[in-house]
């Protein structure tokens, strides 16, 4: 159990992403934004709590990079395209990050064949600003807290109810999901340099 713990946790926010976007369809339940809100707050934090599991208990492995990749995806993915489909964001949103998410996962899998990983201390990137753009801690924080509050304002922002703050709520929400999609490009760009060099090995 404690050996597949943050993998565990990893699969348990992909479960969780599905529940929410039911709920946002759900016109039956009266609130069902509201638990929409308290799932999305949940699966956000698991994002980081997987990562911080894995150091802590020193149980990290290519598995566990692969599951957290994956469950980024479809979090994301999932969230972005339901988003679009309810009308809240333009579908250049999801067309972007789809096709990035894409082209580096793609790139990653040619790496991840000759023993490199996307993160951790087998990451694939090698050069100073590469490596910080991609598999810093910051950066990766920085854009996992710009989607986090991206979709939680954008459902606040939407919810069926009149109060105080909700234009303000869904004008946070708007312009985070404008940062999140920049950066989102901005991180993929040095996987794109950088995987040269596997293309390389591979034709020697």
């Amino acid at each position: 159990m404690k050996k597949n713990l943050a993998n565990i946790i990893t699969l348990t926010r992909i479960f969780f992403v599905f529940i929410v976007v039911g709920l946002l369809y759900c016109k039956e339940c009266q609130y069902s934004y509201q638990i929409a809100l308290f799932l999305t707050a949940i699966l956000m934090w698991f994002d980081g709590l997987d990562g911080f599991v894995a150091r802590k208990l020193n149980i990290s492995s290519k598995l566990g990079s692969l599951l957290d990749i994956m469950g980024d995806r479809i979090v994301e993915n999932v969230f972005w395209i339901a988003f679009c489909a309810l009308g809240w964001v333009n579908v250049c949103v999801p067309i972007i990050v789809l096709t990035r998410g894409i082209v580096t996962d793609s790139l990653r899998t040619l790496a991840f064949e000759q023993g490199y990983t996307a993160f951790g201390a087998k990451t694939m990137m090698q050069g100073k600003i590469a490596k910080f753009i991609v598999a810093s801690n910051f950066c990766r924080f920085t854009y996992a807290v710009c989607k986090a509050v991206a979709f939680f304002f954008l459902i606040a922002g939407n919810m069926p109810i009149d109060y105080n703050c909700k234009a303000l709520l869904l004008k946070i929400g708007i312009i985070c999901t404008i940062i999140s999609v920049a950066f989102c490009v901005l991180r993929g760009l040095p996987v794109i340099v950088e995987s040269k060099r596997f293309f390389a090995t591979e034709e020697k």
